[in-house]
């Protein structure tokens, strides 16, 4: 190979390998322009295991990065984290299922807002984060109604409901302010998924993937 291919295929493989520092996408699929930024009165705090980092599916980051009042902390065991929780104005919840938990509900005009705690993980991951982080799993539970589905069409989910967490801030938040419009923090995601549907191809995809 000349120097000039060698070079050529040097400076493609690192144009690949470069990502974005915003939305952490490669440079080439940086879904940045996707990225709304939308107020909220709920305040959302994603938990997001360190594993969770190192996944092509990281929608713990258009949260932080589409909503102005949120906020996201990687760490299994968080320090200080009293100091997230007691935050003046919000009474904290933590959206994860549980014998106690509550289901989802519009607030009443005299409520107080939530500061809405959402472990980011796989569900073995996301309990390790309530057993790491003893205040995280004192606080009330809170779900999401029963009969939502993801819109991931690649990934096999222990039941339809299993959300990307995106989606489950998406809905938590529709159902809370109802007369909002969050639907805009699923945009870079949506993006997300017809990226990696057209990279292995339609024909692949219409054999192991369509439903």
């Amino acid at each position: 190979m000349c120097d000039e291919s060698r070079d050529a295929v040097i400076s493609a493989h690192r144009a690949r390998r470069q990502r974005c520092e915003r939305c952490i996408r490669p440079v080439a699929h940086c879904l940045c322009s996707l990225i709304a930024l939308l107020p909220s009165r709920t305040r959302v705090l994603v938990i997001q295991h360190p594993d969770e980092t190192k996944h092509a599916l990281n929608t713990a980051r258009f949260v932080a990065l589409g909503l102005e009042n949120s906020q996201l902390i990687v760490a299994e065991t968080v320090e200080n984290l009293e100091e997230y929780l007691q935050q003046s104005g919000y009474t904290a919840c933590v959206l994860f299922p549980g014998e106690q938990a509550q289901t989802l509900s519009a607030y009443q005009q005299d409520e107080q807002p939530w500061l809405l705690v959402v472990p980011d993980g796989t569900w073995r991951k996301a309990r390790k984060l309530l057993h790491c982080n003893p205040l995280l799993a004192a606080l009330p539970r809170v779900t999401l109604p029963d009969g939502l589905n993801s819109r991931y069409r690649l990934r096999k989910a222990p039941s339809a409901e299993s959300l990307a967490t995106v989606e489950a801030v998406t809905y938590a938040l529709s159902v809370l302010e109802p007369e909002a419009d969050f639907s805009g923090l699923l945009r870079p995601f949506d993006a997300l998924i017809e990226g990696q549907i057209q990279a292995m191809g339609a024909d692949v995809y219409q054999r192991h993937h369509r439903r």
